[in-house]
């Protein structure tokens, strides 16, 4: 069985190279929409795949990541990372060009490493991340599985290559959590989603206040 998951964030970038001159040589942006597949022959304690509350936790906070920044390719232009480094608190910078493909691409490992490193208490079993859809626009979205975020046909893509701002490790639950995910460190999901909640926005208010 496969279940959905809808995110959001807003998000601009420049992606080189490609034919569309406006996309290739001008800052833009777009509202994107991010669809997290998950899928599991089983089902849980409570009779689902997946609690939808749970991928509110670290997939939606790493998701989030990407919201009112912008997102820069490390092999572009040394002056043009710095100027934007320097004029934007919250920006990411991937290995490979920030198009719906490589987004795709992206999420999926971010995803795929929550989930092996994510302790379940709910009786989960066997449950996978079936596929990425990256959203770009309302008529054109990529959607990624395991073999293509893997592929080294499309350009590698190693985890501890990403990098996140400082401001947006600071608004993250936990600032280690991205060093956790990259070193496999053991993510324990809550037994109480609701009660979770409340410590969780307790302390990302705190951190940003």
């Amino acid at each position: 069985m496969i279940i959905r998951k809808l995110f959001k964030f807003e998000n601009a970038h420049i992606v080189r190279g490609c034919t569309t001159q406006r996309c290739s040589q001008n800052i833009h942006g777009h509202s994107y929409k991010v669809e997290v597949l998950l899928e599991s022959n089983y089902l849980d304690d409570g009779q689902m795949v997946y609690d939808f509350g749970l991928t509110k936790l670290a997939i939606k906070e790493m998701i989030d990541s990407f919201d009112h920044g912008i997102t820069l390719w490390s092999k572009d232009d040394p002056n043009y990372l710095t100027a934007m480094k320097e004029h934007s608190t919250r920006w990411a910078e991937l290995p490979v060009s920030p198009s719906a493909e490589q987004f795709s691409r992206v999420i999926y490992l971010v995803v795929e490493r929550i989930l092996e490193c994510t302790a379940m208490q709910n009786g989960e079993r066997e449950v996978k991340l079936h596929s990425i859809i990256v959203h770009e626009t309302d008529t054109g979205y990529a959607q990624g599985f395991r073999e293509d975020a893997h592929s080294h046909l499309m350009g590698e893509i190693r985890l501890e290559e990403i990098m996140f701002s400082k401001q947006v490790q600071k608004e993250w639950s936990d600032p280690e959590i991205w060093n956790e995910l990259i070193n496999f460190g053991t993510i324990t999901q809550p037994d109480n989603v609701q009660r979770f909640f409340v410590l969780y926005s307790t302390v990302v208010f705190q951190k940003i206040s």
